[in-house]
């Protein structure tokens, strides 16, 4: 597993951030996980942040290629996003976020392959957060 805590930023972050985040992770690092997630948008237009991204999470999880898979990812995501005790939208960010990583290594096939695929994708989104912040004026 990776040492990347990114549940410790995202609090940090003002809900316009966190929304450009999370539209990263489902339409964008989901497709390294097999997923290609179209939202409705006419469900999403003009909503504030803290309503587009519970509106945004819904329709990306409802979107399950391996329903088994994606249970079981989605129960270990959240296992561990109640442990990170965030609150608001940042918990959702940091659920969805863990969903997407793990979800990832579809093609480990052995643990230590699937060790090095979550850990690159854990940088990917630690790399992207970073960016974001700092285009939000957060510096971490």
């Amino acid at each position: 597993m990776s040492d990347i805590a990114l549940y410790r930023y995202l609090p940090r972050l003002p809900e316009t951030a966190l929304q450009e985040f999370t539209e990263w992770c489902v339409l964008e690092q989901a497709k390294t996980a097999g997923i290609d997630f179209a939202p409705d948008t006419s469900k999403l237009n003009n909503l504030p942040p803290q309503d587009y991204i519970p509106k945004l999470i819904d329709q990306f999880m409802k979107v399950k290629p391996d329903p088994i898979k994606a249970g079981l990812v989605a129960a270990i995501a959240g296992k561990e996003a109640d442990k990170h005790a965030l609150s608001g939208v940042a918990a959702l960010v940091d659920f969805v976020s863990l969903y997407v990583k793990y979800l990832i290594p579809k093609d480990g096939s052995t643990s230590e392959k699937a060790d090095a695929l979550l850990l690159e994708a854990a940088q990917k989104q630690c790399e992207k957060l970073i960016q974001i912040a700092k285009k939000h004026g957060v510096e971490f």
